[in-house]
């Protein structure tokens, strides 16, 4: 599982994307059902080819289960 640490907490990897519009569309789904989520990477996907550096949507733990229902992710 990909997971990034912060001081305060640690966050799970939802899903990767190669296009940053549709992690964005996602994030705006997490966001409305008031699930803490960040993007990563969007910036160096949106510069160098694709699939060269993924956006990354990530969630803390406890909120992975709950965003894979929201995005349809089985």
């Amino acid at each position: 599982m990909d997971t990034i640490s912060t001081p305060s907490e640690s966050l799970v990897l939802v899903q990767a994307f190669d296009n940053s519009t549709m992690a964005e569309i996602s994030k705006s789904i997490l966001d409305s059902a008031g699930i803490f989520c960040v993007l990563h990477g969007e910036y160096l996907s949106s510069v160098y080819s694709i699939g060269a550096f993924p956006t990354r949507l990530m969630v803390r733990p406890e909120d992975l289960e709950e965003a894979h229902k929201l995005l349809g992710i089985r």
